[in-house]
């Protein structure tokens, strides 16, 4: 994974998503999940492109089911962006990359 991409847990979710400054896109996925391993590749240039833009992490759903219920996370993976602490954009499914940095570029600044 990319040094890059940050690492989100039910413990942390607080303070690095809902509390941050910047906007943040997160990718609730699970390690069996073979769409969740389609979509990584995808996360981690997002990463590396909008690194000090947007904070970009993950968010293993079998070990922290509680921020995945609290945003009823109902398929994997679901990348979701947070901006102010809301959630101002959702896709279900791999997307592709020109679809979520669309999103982005509509959310930084």
């Amino acid at each position: 994974m990319s040094a890059n991409v940050l690492s989100f847990t039910d413990a942390n979710f607080q303070n690095e998503v809902l509390a941050s400054e910047s906007p943040v896109l997160v990718d609730f996925w699970a390690p069996w999940c073979g769409p969740c391993k389609l979509i990584a590749p995808t996360i981690e240039a997002l990463a590396e492109e909008y690194a000090g833009k947007v904070r970009i992490g993950k968010l293993n759903t079998d070990d922290n089911p509680n921020m995945a219920s609290t945003f009823n996370v109902s398929a994997i993976p679901t990348v979701m962006l947070f901006k102010g602490g809301e959630v101002v954009d959702k896709f279900v499914g791999v997307v592709n990359k020109a679809k979520l940095a669309t999103s982005l570029d509509a959310h930084v600044g």
